[in-house]
């Protein structure tokens, strides 16, 4: 098998990989590097210059793993894309949201590249993005060979797949962004229990220790804690969140404390494409059954709109939770224009569920300590730090434990990481070697090729 990480800046971002497994060719995920802007965020398609490319596969709708996939599909008119079915139910709709800010991104900051794609163009190629059940094989002719590939559930978000591939007597498993703990609205993984030739694994969480516990649950408990406190002095509480998985599950989360009278009664504001999003977790936790969310809980928590007339730097003029992206609190979001508003109170509280890189504005909220001064400067907002800035654990990857663990199970011939910083990667190799000290353990520089 020949195999090459087409992004170009290795680590995790424009994840995309391309496979030749006999005759046939594949790429699996093309994604976008959310540090990087414009061209220069996809991956780089100069290795595949002269390939017929038979198959795209995608393993779910997170941009790092979809946000050039109109990119790919331009250069390759013919070659068929094939998802889950809640991934496919999700794709144009994230796809659309991308075009849209990248319109914004252009007027505001006159990026040249921008739009990488246009709202006409994902409409033309989305004829050719199939769905496909998950745990059903499918047989897929090249020009003179074939696989047989199959899709495991992977947990992580809605659609997520880790991609099962049979060629001849060869098998290949590729992991994709996993997680195997169960989240409030979402099982958790369910991959195949077998031996493998090749395991390509992701390794997000490699340089992380397993924190000690049931970690979820008990996370789950101190939020609503954090919540109820906030509120008793009188503060507001901002929980800055994806839109895609995460504003969904903490929405679940705050309904089942409601219902057991287990959160004080404060109105609940979201807004943006997370609550666009919860009409399509709706319809696939109807049609599909691989997702425990519905309407629902946004009627029984009378969910209203975030307030468009918030002034930066200036109280908001409702007390409540908000829920609202972006989970990293970029600039010109809701919750970045929220967090000028709150930040410098003590009675509120910012609650993150999700990582933060360090270079972003939540990221360096988290950093900062009580009193320092923060400066918002897309809204021209500096404050000092008073409120309760806290971090919660609702990782969507697996513990480097469990992914071991995994690896052991499948006693491969040939390991590959991906998906992982350096650090992550040194740590899986590192522990390989000792657990599996046949296996030939690959962390592949971006766009050489590999005999694997």
């Amino acid at each position: 098998m020949k195999l090459i990480d087409l992004n170009s800046d290795g680590g995790i971002g424009a994840n995309s990989l391309y496979l030749q497994i006999g005759d046939f060719h594949l790429v699996i995920d093309s994604g976008l590097n959310p540090k990087k802007i414009g061209r220069i965020a996809a991956p780089s398609h100069r290795p595949l210059q002269g390939v017929k490319l038979d198959l795209i596969l995608v393993t779910h709708c997170h941009l790092d793993h979809i946000g050039s996939l109109p990119l790919l599909m331009r250069a390759y008119p013919n070659t068929p894309v094939i998802m889950t079915q809640p991934s496919r139910m999700l794709i144009e709709r994230m796809l659309h949201n991308s075009a849209n800010v990248m319109l914004r991104e252009k007027e505001e900051k006159n990026i040249a590249d921008y739009p990488l794609f246009t709202h006409d163009e994902i409409d033309r190629v989305a004829p050719r993005m199939f769905p496909l059940p998950f745990g059903s094989p499918r047989r897929f002719a090249g020009a003179r060979d074939e696989i047989e590939f199959t899709f495991h559930a992977a947990g992580h978000v809605a659609g997520a797949a880790g991609v099962e591939i049979v060629h001849k007597h060869r098998r290949i498993f590729v992991t994709g962004d996993v997680l195997f703990t169960t989240q409030r609205i979402l099982d958790g993984a369910k991959l195949p229990k077998a031996h493998f030739d090749t395991l390509i694994t992701e390794t997000t969480h490699g340089a992380t220790e397993k924190p000690p516990g049931n970690i979820r649950s008990s996370e789950m408990i101190r939020l609503i804690e954090t919540i109820n406190a906030t509120l008793l002095r009188g503060g507001s509480v901002l929980i800055p969140v994806f839109a895609l998985g995460r504003m969904q599950e903490i929405l679940a989360i705050l309904h089942d404390a409601r219902k057991f009278n287990r959160l004080s009664p404060a109105p609940i504001f979201a807004s943006g494409l997370g609550m666009d999003l919860c009409d399509y977790f709706d319809e696939i936790s109807r049609k599909t059954g691989n997702l425990h969310f519905t309407r629902t809980i946004l009627k029984e928590l009378k969910v209203k709109k975030s307030p468009r007339d918030l002034v930066p730097g200036k109280e908001p003029p409702t007390q409540g939770i908000y829920v609202v992206s972006s989970g990293m609190v970029a600039e010109n979001t809701a919750s970045y224009t929220l967090a000028s508003c709150l930040v410098g109170n003590a009675k509120h509280s910012i609650c993150f569920v999700g990582y933060c890189d360090p270079d972003t504005p939540g990221g360096q909220l988290q950093l900062a300590r009580n009193g320092e001064e923060f400066l918002f400067a897309a809204v021209n907002v500096k404050t000092r730090i008073r409120a309760a800035i806290e971090r919660f654990e609702f990782s969507g990857h697996a513990a480097r434990e469990e992914l071991l663990a995994y690896a052991v199970q499948c006693n491969p011939r040939s390991i590959v990481l991906t998906h992982g910083d350096p650090p992550a990667r040194a740590w899986f190799a590192e522990q390989l070697a000792q657990v599996l000290p046949a296996a030939k353990v690959l962390d592949p520089v971006p766009l050489q090729t590999y005999q694997v």
